[in-house]
């Protein structure tokens, strides 16, 4: 496999390495990634975590260990351990299967291979998209409400919401960042934050439950957030807590955008009631981990309903912000995502 290089993830001297991202901000550790049970596992235990970044590293562990000689029958069987690894980010599933129909016909590493650079390649290219359609939205001045963490810890290129962010930065216009903490996992304060000190964009760590009060105050003029799987019908399925941002955004009259590739789209999928959501382990409420150790903060036995997502409706979206497009709310909920698909997906070479 080539040589490769991101924010989370990198191929060198042959070996597939991924960064350890809940140990960031404090220590920044390599995983080995070539095994695909370890990958799996890296996924599951969100030490690789973001829709488009899932879908990535998933194939280029699939493709390393058909490059480095596993027989048909292995490669299917882990990736299908990779495909099941988290059930609600759409990018995963549609990455997998587009490798092994690359090597369908007979079995070829040296097409799997080729297949999982060119989603990677392609990753790249579709931030840049996002961040040109995005960028236009922002003004000089805006503050701009994050949650989550949507950078290039999340995907191999620039990143989402984020690159959004950091190409419009980058251009010139000042702008402030409000990020939400993202309980339980604290994405946006150990993710986020560690992102915008690296590209030097001034930022303010907020509790999730502060943004009303930022909004009311007139310090947020837009809210950018990532999205994990989106419906035909423009239902966004995002990290936990996004949907009472947007309410809170509606209330108070603020434009509130997912930005995705459309790898995220899933046209199959009618509407947010359709997509499965992930509902992960009690103790990441009942306390928290990290590379201090654990805290736990509740009684152990506590009942804890911990659902990793939430689905806010096309309604509440002002417009979706697409690589290829910008949708409003009203085109969403027209069938837009449908009239955009005639369009061919968005390739790098």
């Amino acid at each position: 496999m080539k040589e490769f290089e991101s924010l989370g993830l990198r191929i060198r001297n042959d070996r597939l390495l991924v960064l350890d991202q809940t140990l960031l901000p404090d220590r920044e550790v390599w995983l080995d990634g070539g095994d695909p049970g370890a990958m799996a596992e890296h996924i599951r235990e969100l030490r690789v975590r973001g829709a488009p970044l899932i879908g990535v590293a998933a194939v280029m562990s699939v493709a390393w260990f058909a490059e480095h000689g596993a027989s048909e029958g292995d490669v299917r069987a882990a990736a299908a351990r990779l495909r099941a690894a988290r059930p609600t980010a759409v990018n995963l599933m549609a990455a997998i299967d587009r490798v092994l129909d690359a090597a369908a016909s007979f079995f070829d590493a040296d097409a799997l291979v080729a297949e999982a650079e060119a989603i990677a390649a392609e990753d790249v290219a579709l931030c840049e998209g996002m961040a040109a359609h995005g960028g236009a939205l922002l003004e000089d001045g805006d503050g701009v409400l994050t949650h989550c963490n949507t950078g290039g810890l999340a995907t191999v290129g620039v990143g989402t919401a984020l690159g959004v962010v950091r190409r419009a930065a980058e251009s010139g216009k000042r702008l402030h960042v409000y990020v939400d903490e993202t309980r339980p996992l604290l994405q946006g304060a150990r993710l986020t934050t560690w992102e915008l000190e690296r590209y030097g964009i001034p930022y303010t760590l907020i509790t999730d439950s502060m943004a009303p009060i930022l909004m009311r105050a007139g310090r947020v003029q837009r809210v950018l957030v990532g999205a994990d799987r989106i419906a035909r019908n423009g239902d966004v399925a995002n990290k936990v807590g996004t949907y009472a941002v947007a309410v809170a955004a509606h209330h108070h009259g603020i434009p509130f955008h997912p930005v995705a590739p459309w790898t995220t789209v899933d046209l199959r999928c009618a509407d947010g009631a359709a997509i499965p959501i992930e509902e992960r382990p009690a103790d990441e409420v009942r306390g928290v981990r990290g590379s201090f150790g654990a805290v736990r903060w509740s009684p152990g036995g506590s009942a804890v309903y911990n659902p990793a997502f939430d689905v806010t409706p096309a309604v509440l979206v002002t417009a979706l912000v697409l690589d290829r497009a910008v949708l409003t709310s009203s085109e969403l909920r027209s069938g837009g995502l449908g009239r955009l698909a005639v369009a061919a997906p968005v390739r790098a070479s």
